[in-house]
């Protein structure tokens, strides 16, 4: 029998959906990939973020929240990481803010769904913020079929999330409008993605 309550599923959704609105950088990439891809790579995209958040939320359930606490050395290091990547992403996209854009062009998906996973692996705060809303929502003492079904539920809740996102940015007015502006946007997403790489890196140095 299940000690979880629909009480405490539906509280936790809505966190997920508070945190996936945030301008950070996987909603970044996933509005950026959605827009100038198109559909199909922002669905595989949004499948790659979703699969590495559910893989944080299992590592919170197992305990990597508190393994950071004993071992800082392994969260800084994971934290370094993860900054330099934001920060390269961040000079990628300055750099090809200028670049024009064919919209004819079906774009290359295969790297979509890793891209995905390697910008929520760049974000190992990630599981202590799940380690944190687990804490308060549910229950101690969770069973495995317990654990598997916050899983699963969380890879569900980002993945439709991303979906909608996909299919609303991916439209014929939605890129036209990107398209107007896309040197603007372009710059003002780096500057962003880049805030977020060098925050990232200070609070390891801290």
């Amino acid at each position: 029998m299940s000690d979880l309550s629909w009480v405490q599923i539906v509280a936790f959704n809505a966190t997920l959906l508070a945190a996936l609105a945030s301008p950070g950088p996987a909603f970044l990439v996933a509005t950026r990939t959605a827009l100038i891809h198109g559909r199909q790579a922002g669905l595989k995209t949004g499948l790659g973020l979703a699969t590495m958040a559910a893989v944080w939320t299992a590592a919170a359930l197992m305990g990597l929240a508190a393994l950071f606490t004993v071992i800082p050395w392994l969260y800084g290091a994971l934290k370094l990481g993860g900054a330099v990547y934001l920060l390269y992403l961040a000079y990628g996209m300055w750099r090809g803010a200028d670049t024009p854009l064919n919209v004819t062009e079906t774009a290359v998906t295969h790297k979509a769904f890793t891209s995905g996973m390697l910008v929520n692996l760049a974000n190992p705060k990630s599981v202590l913020f799940a380690g944190a809303v687990i804490a308060v929502i549910f229950p101690a003492g969770l069973s495995v079929t317990d654990s598997l079904l916050i899983v699963a539920n969380h890879f569900v809740i980002e993945v439709v999330a991303y979906a909608g996102l996909a299919f609303a940015l991916s439209t014929a007015p939605a890129r036209a409008t990107f398209l107007k502006a896309k040197a603007v946007l372009d710059r003002s997403a780096a500057v962003i993605m880049g805030a977020l790489g060098v925050r990232l890196l200070a609070s390891h140095s801290s």
